[in-house]
């Protein structure tokens, strides 16, 4: 299965980056590949070391005024002009999406494929690992507007929240 993984491009401490770890490991030696942001940097770059580690495939889409920071290990790495276009062709080459602890950047691209998916643009499934109870805030947001009337679709068919990464895992095999 081709994982896209939307997570922080900086160096986080263990509470964060073990769980991170973890997933990595899991997403290798399952025999996925990594579909990312492409980044040597923070958490992206822990994440593709360990898939690479153990024996997962690592699929980059970088974009040109990160270029700098690509990860040179990767098995295909492409670079896309601007961040948009990166957006697209991480979705694009996704079966599924998972959602670690991040920033702007990340909360931007789980709001995309979200509305996305409110369209039927695509129907692949998105998962959060809610480490440390990090997205209890989104979560929190997402169940208010589901229950007032704001979300097309049941929230259950939009995204689920997995507090490890093994329940990630479980969540995908569905």
């Amino acid at each position: 299965m081709n994982i896209c993984v939307f997570c922080s491009a900086y160096s986080l401490d263990d509470r964060y980056s073990v769980p991170a770890a973890e997933f990595a490991r899991l997403l290798g030696e399952g025999g996925h590949t990594l579909v990312w942001g492409g980044s040597n940097a923070g958490l992206m770059g822990l994440i593709a070391d360990g898939v690479k580690e153990a024996g997962g495939r690592l699929v980059g889409i970088s974009v040109e005024f990160l270029k700098h920071k690509a990860y040179d290990g990767a098995d295909e790495l492409v670079t896309t002009a601007d961040l948009a276009e990166r957006k697209a062709k991480l979705l694009a080459r996704a079966d599924a999406l998972v959602v670690l602890v991040g920033g702007l950047g990340t909360l931007d691209e789980v709001t995309e494929v979200l509305e996305l998916k409110k369209h039927a643009l695509h129907d692949k499934p998105v998962v959060v690992l809610d480490t440390e109870g990090f997205y209890a805030g989104l979560r929190t947001q997402l169940e208010r507007m589901d229950a007032e009337g704001f979300l097309p679709r049941p929230l259950g068919e939009l995204i689920t929240f997995a507090d490890t990464p093994a329940q990630v895992f479980e969540q995908l095999k569905g």
